[in-house]
């Protein structure tokens, strides 16, 4: 069934206790990147979506308890002279995790045929062949033993105008808004014919969309880390590792240490 961002505009409140929610998905994401540490894995966390749709809000919540050491968030702008004489893919192939690393997108290999597409950065030849790119990219990803979870963050129109206004009026956060988000913001109906689209042709077995309705932050927070939690738990081996009978020796020695039922 192809996804139609019109039924992701409810906006609806969350509907319980936020801090003890948020709180108790981070000590799940938590374990998670555990189990990434003590098994070997790695895994791709991937966001799209509206300006002002929140993926900000999500990934800084997201990571608050992680270990810094074992992921990476890229911010996604656009491409440098560098990577422009370059295949679009390279520069995602280049901040792609090792073993025991999760790597998180904030925009991503979608810009071909979504921004790319709409402002006529890209060729029709260029991104109608993207589409094939793309899941030929995440088919590679996935059998090759990363994980890949995709998310797109969605806010009607009245809700994104409303916190780019709030951006303006707030002076700190002054800095998030500019002349971009209007260019985007005139072109909503061809973006929507574009996500139409990348929805229809990507949206596979191997990798496929969760769509979060972002008109209410705190429920998008929430969906969205229940979703990433979820997920990476069904692909993850949960399991902890055992004591190691050497380091057992050493702290029994260095002040007594016994091993608990």
């Amino acid at each position: 069934m192809t996804i139609d961002l019109a039924d992701y505009e409810a906006g609806a409140k969350y509907d319980g206790s936020y801090g003890d929610d948020l709180v108790a998905l981070q000590e799940r994401l938590e374990r998670v990147q555990a189990a990434h540490i003590t098994h070997g894995q790695r895994s791709v966390i991937m966001f799209e979506g509206w300006d002002a749709a929140g993926k900000g809000g999500i990934i800084q919540r997201l990571v608050a308890q992680l270990d810094p050491r074992y992921f990476e968030v890229w911010p996604i702008g656009a491409p440098s002279d560098e990577e422009k004489a370059r295949h679009f893919l390279w520069r995602f192939w280049k901040r792609l995790p090792g073993n025991r690393e999760i790597s998180i997108f904030d925009r991503s290999w979608y810009g071909r045929v979504l921004v790319e597409r709409v402002e006529g950065f890209a060729t029709e030849a260029e991104w109608r062949k993207g589409y094939d790119e793309i899941n030929e990219y995440e088919a590679q990803l996935t059998g090759s033993r990363t994980n890949l979870v995709k998310l797109f963050v969605h806010v009607t129109q009245e809700e994104q105008d409303q916190r780019f206004a709030d951006r303006l009026d707030d002076p700190w956060k002054r800095w998030k808004t500019g002349p971009e988000d209007y260019r985007n913001r005139a072109k909503r109906k061809d973006y929507l014919a574009a996500m139409h689209e990348m929805f229809e042709q990507t949206d596979t077995r191997w990798a496929p969309w969760k769509v979060i309705d972002g008109n209410n932050k705190k429920a998008a927070r929430i969906a969205a880390l229940a979703h990433v939690a979820e997920a990476l738990e069904a692909a993850v081996p949960m399991t902890p590792p055992d004591r190691d009978p050497a380091v057992v020796k050493l702290a029994h020695k260095a002040f007594g240490y016994t091993v608990k039922d």
